[in-house]
């Protein structure tokens, strides 16, 4: 009787440790999804914000009374920039810019990545080391205008595409995920008689979709925003992208405003026109980005992952 006695609390020890667990669970699980929520009100708020903003009157906005519902509803500043040709115009040619660039800049940093990740390569050291080279160290804004205007780039896509086509940030993380597959499958691959390339294209690129699509995320968010290399490459307005294009329109607005012209739709819509303009440029890439979220969560932290 004693020996059963003393056993029992020994053996309530591994419930109490689950029932302590599960309690601790729960709680984090709440705190976990009470902070979640948090954050995404903290980051929807802005967003929801400006999408009211554009639709509301510019006085309600000058007084600072629009806080996520549109007050004095309208549509004039989308109708002032929608009925522009030029803006139609400008918009084909960003979303050709962004496809063109972004596709040219997997393929190179797919390739080169996947040659730095070969540890038996000669010169292997001095390819990475130019490559990070250009993170720190860069010509200038001059020579790089004298460089791209020199080389009969200036007024082409060119000039958009190729001087950013390869991020080293993202030549290096996908340096890091091709280093981390098993050897085993290149070597299988080997055996069965496939040269280097039909390697990269049958065996490595199928199991690289998740790394790809998040490059291909960080490539066309980053193209579709730039603005300084149309502004500074481009001489005529219908080669602009759309963000030149929004661009020059918020200056106009700010300068009729700031002169107090009451003549043109510009001074009207002065104080609203800056959130119209961003709600047209952030809406094609939320169109986009809910096809590649499942490869973005898992391929965003792929670089510092031992797999």
């Amino acid at each position: 009787m004693t020996g059963s006695v003393l056993k029992r609390p020994v053996e309530l020890r591994p419930r109490l440790a689950g029932i302590r667990e599960s309690r601790g669970r729960r709680v984090f699980q709440v705190v976990n999804v009470v902070v979640l929520l948090c954050v995404v009100a903290v980051t929807l708020y802005p967003f929801v914000t400006i999408i009211a903003q554009s639709f509301s009157d510019d006085s309600y906005i000058r007084s600072g009374q629009v806080n996520l519902v549109p007050r004095g509803f309208n549509t004039t500043t989308y109708e002032l920039v929608m009925s522009d040709a030029l803006f139609w115009r400008n918009y084909q040619n960003t979303v050709v810019y962004t496809v063109v660039a972004t596709a040219i800049a997997i393929v190179l940093t797919t390739c080169y990545a996947y040659v730095l990740s070969k540890r038996e390569l000669r010169g292997r050291t001095a390819l990475i080391g130019i490559a990070v080279f250009t993170m720190f160290f860069n010509g200038g804004l001059i020579p790089n205008y004298v460089l791209i205007t020199s080389l009969g780039m200036k007024n082409t896509i060119w000039a958009i595409v190729l001087p950013n086509a390869i991020s080293v940030f993202n030549l290096l993380v996908m340096k890091s995920f091709f280093e981390n597959m098993p050897p085993e499958l290149e070597e299988a691959a080997k055996i069965d008689g496939l040269s280097t390339y039909g390697i990269l294209w049958r065996i490595v690129l199928p199991l690289s979709k998740a790394v790809v699509a998040t490059m291909t995320l960080f490539y066309a968010v980053s193209f579709w925003n730039s603005w300084f290399a149309g502004f500074l490459y481009m001489d005529r307005a219908e080669l602009f992208p759309v963000t030149v294009y929004l661009r020059n329109l918020i200056v106009g607005a700010a300068n009729a405003s700031s002169t107090g012209s009451s003549a043109g739709d510009l001074a009207q819509v002065s104080a609203s026109i800056q959130s119209v303009t961003i709600v047209l440029t952030v809406l094609p890439i939320l169109a986009v980005y809910p096809f590649v979220q499942r490869f973005f969560v898992s391929g965003v932290m792929l670089g510092s992952v031992k797999q």
